[in-house]
């Protein structure tokens, strides 16, 4: 099994607004854009382990700007982070007016996923290998992610987060 690059997870996704995607004001509805987050998370996971996927969790989705009827949707996906068989996937989240010709932030989001062996069980995924600063930041900050998401799912005692113990437990 050989580490992987964080760019060798990459994955941008392009999708047109239209109006089946839209609520009654004439953005994208956000269900709509985290089906379609969902599938980029899910490919860029699938690019970094080679092995099937399943969403374990999807969490701080932060929506900045609505984006319109018309516009284009970019989404950017790659890994930040591996463990034992699961991957934590940031997404970045771009609306561009092509008319207008300017590009905006609208969100981002992390979300993690298992790979699975073929009898669908959990399986062991190769690790990150985090280049840039960004990248370093991102992979430096995903056990502290992860730890909170066990705490708060009940799989992890807050004395147990080694990374986060100070925000929870006084000395």
């Amino acid at each position: 099994m050989m580490d992987k690059k964080v760019k060798e997870s990459l994955v941008v996704m392009t999708e047109l607004v239209l109006p089946n995607d839209t609520n009654t004001f004439g953005n994208l509805m956000g269900g709509r854009l985290m089906y379609w987050m969902d599938i980029a998370a899910a490919l860029a996971a699938m690019k970094h382990c080679g092995a099937p996927v399943v969403t374990a969790s999807v969490d701080n989705i932060s929506f900045e700007s609505p984006i319109k009827l018309g516009n284009v949707v970019h989404i950017e996906a790659s890994l930040t982070r591996s463990f034992n068989s699961s991957m934590e996937v940031h997404l970045n989240v771009w609306g561009e007016d092509a008319i207008q010709q300017y590009k905006y932030k609208s969100n981002e989001a992390y979300y993690t996923f298992v790979a699975l062996d073929p009898n669908g069980k959990p399986r062991k995924v190769n690790q990150v290998i985090a280049e840039t600063e960004e990248e370093k930041k991102l992979y430096n900050g995903a056990l502290r992610r992860r730890q909170l998401r066990l705490i708060l799912g009940g799989k992890m005692k807050p004395e147990e987060a080694t990374e986060l113990k100070a925000l929870f437990v006084k000395d």
